[in-house]
């Protein structure tokens, strides 16, 4: 009966640590804010516009599309589950990639285009590849990549704002910029933690955190 009283003890003192470390790691966690304020424009392109369509596939489906970010998001979620608050950003930011696949594959829709993981190059469609990825074997450089790709992003929108002439086209690459921004106060707040990522190139990628053997 003690054995038994002990074991159910040292149950409920598991149960409570656990509880208690996800508690921490939401605590932290909700620290960011991964939405920019407001609610998103509604999707309503004006009419059919190729040239635009081509754009919105690309943030869909290109090299640097909501997708690859989704994408490699998943995999950096999955590689730090030894650091859950990290662990539990990727996953936040990747919810937040996946709203924004969903606009821009609207956006590509309404303006006459098959909303495929694909973008047009020299004229003809290319598909999604996980060869875009860009996969890092340590946090730092896992880190430096996430805030790359974001601050490349923002340009990329940035850049599409000056030439679409569609207004409800340029509401959503804004909206949808006010969170990439938010995105790269996060990455820049954990290469501060975990490692200055910040200063760019691939240099000193230390801080290995796991192993794929």
């Amino acid at each position: 009966m003690v054995r038994q009283g002990a074991h159910r003890l040292e149950q409920k003192a598991a149960r409570w640590r656990r509880r208690e470390g996800e508690r921490a790691v939401e605590e932290r966690c909700c620290g960011f804010q991964y939405r920019a304020e407001g609610a998103y424009p509604p999707v309503r392109a004006a009419g059919r516009n190729s040239r635009y369509a081509g754009m919105m596939l690309g943030n869909l489906g290109g090299s640097g599309s909501e997708m690859s970010a989704v994408a490699l998001y998943s995999y950096d979620r999955l590689m730090t589950a030894e650091l859950p608050e990290v662990s539990e950003v990727f996953r936040q930011v990747s919810l937040v990639e996946r709203d924004h696949m969903d606009i821009f594959g609207e956006l590509a829709r309404q303006l006459g285009a098959d909303p495929r993981l694909w973008c047009r190059q020299g004229g003809r469609p290319t598909w999604w590849t996980p060869g875009y990825l860009n996969y890092a074997s340590s946090l730092e450089a896992m880190l430096r990549v996430a805030l790359r790709e974001e601050r490349m992003a923002v340009r990329r929108y940035r850049e599409q704002m000056e030439s679409i002439h569609d207004e409800n086209i340029v509401d959503n690459l804004e909206r949808i910029i006010r969170d990439e921004e938010e995105h790269i106060k996060i990455f820049e707040s954990l290469c501060e933690t975990y490692g200055d990522a910040k200063r760019g190139g691939e240099q000193g990628t230390g801080g290995r955190i796991f192993s794929t053997k």
